[in-house]
């Protein structure tokens, strides 16, 4: 009897432990729903996911955490694939997906979403990586502050080429403004942002990166590259932190844009997260980068996909995790209050054609009306992870006038002599 009695309480003892510890469900000992993970690599919406998923797992019954780091991506995530806890979705950079989701990611090829988008990344004919959003690069103009100190209206797509731009400046630099541009010194919006167009805007970036590598394209006499680089030197003469570029603060930029103080600044609609903090001109925008190529990328911006959900394929998570998080993707597309959250409180550009909201911020607008209207210069998506790093040290240098175009030139050949790309 007290042999019977033991055991019955040893296999109660193991049914506690298991249910206490979730098992392989993915649910919660509290209340039996099942939990899921997310991860989130963009700052700005944060706060406003925390509250999503709060609101979404109290009417669906799932339980939702959402987590964010400073940390570099892949080395935040390989951290969490190394201690055996992955996230159920992660949201990482279009690059992550190409050297990540053969070995963690999920085929999400028979979701709904996929007919509706044209951004999803797709590997060896299955994809992997759903678009969160659709993001651009280009110059921010304040069309008020423009209207307002040279007494005419201000067209942007009148702005097409270097000298269209210089004469621009003179005319703001006549009417009071004395420096109409700003110059956001941070190596990822040098390297990643508009160092990255003088790839973006060849017609071929691989074979261009190769011929660098190679030896055969003389980055100092290539075209694309002087022409985006007397663009960038026009911003320069005319930036307001022209004295001290490098200590400029981002966050007074942005200000000094906002509110008219100066008329443009290179950067992307990410940067309305800021704008809207302060006293913001209502007529603001985006517009190509002016330059005299000839080719048409001055009537482009740059951009596409960007932010990508991918859902961990590893038996550290349960089927009914990886369903929830599919619900959850699908939520973000077809649910009204899933659509509000991309469009209006987290004021991104949808990347899916049957989300009809109207964006809720000028820059995104502008990004919306040169994607629909097929004027997009396609992200390229494969630099190493140190480019920024690296190459916008150099950037830097050269806006601080520690190096001249030559210098610079030669800095990022001796980088690219031993880098590779990513793998895609």
């Amino acid at each position: 009897m007290k042999r019977r009695l033991f055991a019955l309480v040893l296999i109660l003892a193991m049914v506690l432990t298991l249910a206490a510890c979730g098992g392989s469900s993915g649910s919660s000992a509290k209340d039996g729903a099942v939990s899921i993970t997310i991860f989130n690599s963009k700052m700005e919406i944060q706060s406003q996911l925390e509250e999503a998923a709060a609101k979404y797992g109290a009417e669906k019954g799932v339980n939702i955490e959402v987590y964010y780091t400073n940390d570099t991506v892949s080395a935040h995530l390989s951290t969490r694939y190394a201690s055996n806890d992955p996230y159920t979705l992660s949201m990482v950079d279009p690059k992550d997906i190409y050297s990540l989701a053969a070995e963690h990611a999920v085929d999400l090829s028979d979701q709904p979403w996929v007919k509706d988008t044209t951004q999803a990344i797709s590997i060896d004919g299955k994809v992997y990586g759903f678009p969160m959003c659709v993001e651009a690069r280009g110059i921010i103009y304040n069309a008020d502050a423009i209207e307002k100190t040279t007494g005419k209206a201000f067209d942007p797509t009148a702005i097409k080429t270097t000298e269209d731009l210089r004469n621009l400046m003179e005319e703001l630099v006549a009417g009071g403004m004395e420096a109409p541009t700003g110059i956001m010194k941070e190596d990822w919006s040098l390297g990643a942002h508009f160092l990255a167009e003088v790839y973006e805007q060849h017609d071929d970036p691989d074979a261009f990166i190769a011929g660098i590598k190679d030896g055969s394209i003389d980055l100092a006499s290539d075209a694309k590259f002087n022409e985006m680089m007397d663009t960038f030197d026009v911003l320069m003469d005319y930036n307001y932190a022209k004295d001290a570029a490098i200590s400029a603060e981002r966050e007074v930029s942005e200000q000094k844009l906002a509110e008219g103080e100066i008329a443009m600044m290179y950067g992307g609609n990410w940067d309305w997260s800021m704008i809207n903090a302060f006293e913001y001109s209502e007529n603001m925008g985006m517009m190509p980068v002016p330059n005299n190529s000839g080719d048409g990328t001055n009537e482009k911006l740059v951009g596409g996909g960007s932010k990508y959900f991918f859902i961990d394929s590893s038996d550290n998570t349960s089927d009914a995790q990886r369903q929830a998080a599919k619900d959850f993707l699908n939520w973000l597309v077809y649910d009204e209050a899933g659509q509000s959250l991309v469009v209006n409180d987290c004021a991104l550009v949808p990347a899916y054609s049957n989300i009809t909201l109207p964006v809720s911020n000028p820059l995104g607008a502008s990004v919306k009306e040169y994607t629909d209207a097929g004027k997009l210069v396609d992200n390229y998506n494969y630099l190493p992870d140190d480019h920024f790093a690296i190459c916008g040290a150099s950037f830097q240098k050269y806006l601080a006038g520690q190096i001249d175009r030559a210098g610079f030139a030669q800095e990022l050949t001796a980088y690219w002599a031993t880098a590779e790309v990513g793998a895609h």
